[in-house]
């Protein structure tokens, strides 16, 4: 069991630490005085210490306050310089997340309705136009539009004279002080000296009669910070309430559009860390990222195999790219988004899904899911198009009505894809479920489904070479799905129309409505009712019901067929021996005389060799048994075989130019030359093992960095 402690500098950021089951991220922020920063991993006895994954970024100055009003005393708090800070809570308030692609310094902010105490008494409210930076500070680091552009609003159909509060609760570590941010815009009132209300900290009266427009020289919309730093007490609950005004007003009001709590570190620098644990009613966060500037490093760490990878950017918001792969999803327990269904399925919330957007921001990204916008169909609904307010292309899966499968799919898809971020996986960005409204928000893959650039379209045709690189691409998505969590999972759908292709045809596997774990480590199958598309259903999950990864690969092997042939793999309008591919190109195959079948696109284009290996994985993936075939990490193997054995050749590609080799092909796969191995063909490469054959690669890899 692992057990240690860490410091940076003269703090101490983790003492005694153990890490359970579940994956944690831990985000500090620290004043650096030198040029080094010394971090320091000390296990303890009879233990040990690790670390997954550790990002440090310098902050702007203007992101922490030099001085900030306590409330017990009401005095000026000036230490920040000489105390580091554990990020405990960044929320959005108005129900709705804020991404890392939404943030310019890439920082989530997590729903408040996790937290609110009575629901009832509130709104949620967005008004993203509204929002003026009018003033030098706060700016846009500080909090994006997106926070600042919603908020949860006192419901202001309440009596003015009713005492009621809101109420948002979150679990602290008792005897240190915090200090609570609090993000006010005004996105409500029509003209200034309207909204009135009074703010708390636990029960310490924080502000009375706040005026927003008092404050931000009447002009509505402007963005408000204001700074509290709690006292120490003992109590592991801190709340942040908002009250109606005691001045007379027409109607209660009150809002609050974010809250940022960070906990400041002791008089001996410690935080004195105890081992984490989530509290089962509320649901965990997480942090990513802090930002850029000079005077303060925020450090943080993802612990128990779990990694965060993102490539920094400078600019202030952009799209979202196929190298963006901001790992947001720690654990933490689910709870339900709403009590229960219609149709009796509880939808889940998990702390593993990040982003939740109101309807009316879908609406807004669709133009009211114009039918314009449609980019593709599917058993669960259309897909729109979508451009958020700061720019950026999604994807947007709308659910044709609230039916117990339609309803069981969508629960499925957002608890698959909050799990994993993978480069050859299409990545979640968000969901919205209100308004009997089922929908969930992907990343836009600009080149669709390779369904279209197949056959059925007027689409340019692939070469051979994009093919392999989409294949591959596609097994390593898959093979991640099966191998890259205690529990694998079977996609159960994995066709052509399920494979989409960016803007570079770099491969991602889409579509887990109906995927499936394998509770259980050393089970090999779970019995499920049989679900697929017809043509690439495992005949022998078909008959015994028994679902494995091996069902994957038999599709997968249907998909390889696809691509070779460039043709659907059931058409009833041809010859009856033409029907069925799988059946079709098989016979060829052991014939001898694939080439007899191959799209008439890629004539002249693919090396004997390399259709020769293709053709053998195809089969071997498509055997009657499941135990015949190979696994996705062979069936990978096979396919890079098939990619060395083409070569370097280059042909026109779809602009005319020369071909490169595609984005997802890595350069490792393809820095052998064939001496090394003498790739003489296909046979050659058939007796060399897995293992000599990687460590050769390897070698080479060693080489061309020396």
């Amino acid at each position: 069991m692992a057990k240690f402690s860490v410091s940076a500098q003269s703090f101490t950021l983790l003492s005694d630490f153990q890490p359970q089951n579940d994956p944690v991220v831990k985000e500090f922020s620290l004043n650096v005085t030198s040029d080094d920063l010394l971090l320091t991993f000390t296990p303890s006895r009879n233990s040990f210490a690790f670390l997954n994954s550790l990002e440090i970024v310098s902050i702007p100055d203007e992101l922490f306050p030099v001085g900030a009003r306590t409330i017990d005393p009401p005095v000026k708090y000036q230490s920040f310089l000489t105390e580091a800070m554990e990020t405990v809570a960044r929320v959005n308030m108005g129900n709705h997340s804020v991404s890392p692609q939404n943030d310019t310094l890439w920082r989530l902010w997590v729903s408040d309705e996790p937290y609110l105490g009575h629901v009832n008494l509130v709104t949620f409210v967005s008004n993203m136009k509204a929002v003026n930076y009018s003033t030098k500070w706060p700016t846009r680091d500080v909090a994006p539009p997106s926070v600042y552009g919603t908020a949860t609003r006192l419901n202001s159909r309440l009596d003015p004279r009713t005492r009621v509060n809101v109420t948002w609760s979150f679990s602290v570590d008792p005897n240190f002080q915090y200090l609570v941010r609090f993000h006010f815009c005004d996105i409500v009132s029509v003209s200034p000296e309207q909204l009135f209300f009074n703010v708390y900290i636990n029960s310490w009266l924080v502000a009375l009669n706040l005026d927003l427009s008092n404050l931000t020289s009447n002009i509505l919309g402007t963005p408000y910070c204001m700074d509290v730093v709690t006292t120490s007490s003992d109590g592991q609950v801190l709340s942040v309430s908002i009250e109606p005004s005691t001045l007379v007003t027409p109607y209660a009001d009150g809002i609050l559009n974010g809250l940022e709590i960070m906990k400041l570190s002791d008089s001996r620098g410690s935080f004195a860390a105890r081992d984490f644990k989530v509290n089962s009613k509320k649901k965990a966060w997480v942090i990513v990222g802090i930002s850029i500037g000079l005077s303060f490093v925020a450090l943080f760490s993802a612990l128990f195999f779990f990694v965060v990878c993102r490539r920094r950017r400078r600019s202030s918001l952009v799209g979202h790219s196929a190298d963006d792969h901001i790992v947001n999803n720690a654990g933490g327990n689910c709870q339900t988004l709403e009590n229960k269904h219609a149709s009796g399925i509880a939808i889940i919330s998990c702390s593993k899904i990040g982003y939740r957007f109101p309807f009316v921001a879908i609406q807004e990204a669709t133009d009211n899911f114009s039918e314009s916008l449609v980019i593709g169909f599917g058993g669960f609904g259309k897909v729109y198009k979508g451009v958020l307010t700061d720019g950026t292309k999604v994807a947007v899966k709308r659910g044709i009505s609230q039916s117990r499968q339609g309803l069981a799919e969508f629960k499925t898809e957002i608890e698959m894809l909050s799990q994993f971020r993978h480069r050859h996986l299409v990545s979640l960005i968000g969901y919205c479920h209100e308004k009997n409204e089922m929908i969930i928000i992907y990343e836009y893959m600009e080149n669709g489904a390779l369904k279209n650039h197949l056959y059925g379209s007027d689409l340019p045709s692939l070469s051979w070479k994009q093919r392999l690189g989409i294949c591959i691409g596609s097994a390593r998505g898959l093979h991640y799905l099966h191998t890259g969590s205690t529990k694998p999972i079977i996609h159960r759908d994995v066709k052509t129309a399920n494979i989409l292709l960016d803007e570079n045809l770099m491969a991602k596997v889409a579509d887990f409505g109906i995927s499936k774990a394998i509770p259980e480590i050393d089970k090999t199958h779970v019995s499920t009712a049989v679900k697929g598309s017809f043509g690439y259903l495992d005949p022998e999950y078909l008959t015994s019901q028994q679902l494995t990864e091996k069902s994957d690969v038999y599709s997968f092997g249907v998909v390889l067929f696809e691509v070779l042939c460039g043709r659907p793999v059931i058409n009833p309008s041809l010859a009856r021996e033409m029907v069925n591919l799988t059946e079709w190109a098989m016979e060829w195959e052991k014939r001898g005389e694939l080439k007899k079948v191959i799209d008439p696109c890629l004539k002249g284009d693919i090396k004997p060799d390399s259709l020769l290996k293709f053709g053998e994985t195809a089969v071997k993936c498509l055997a009657e048994h499941g135990v015949n075939r190979p696994n996705m990490g062979d069936v990978l193997w096979n396919l890079e075989c098939a990619l060395q054995l083409q070569g370097n050749d280059e042909r026109p590609n779809l602009n005319g130019d020369s071909d490169p080799l595609p984005d997802n092909v890595g350069h490792f796969e393809t820095s052998i030359s064939s001496s090394q191995f003498s790739v003489g063909s296909a046979h050659s490469l058939a007796d060399v093992s897995m293992s000599r054959l990687f460590s050769q690669m390897v070698k080479a890899e060693d080489k061309s960095t020396d």
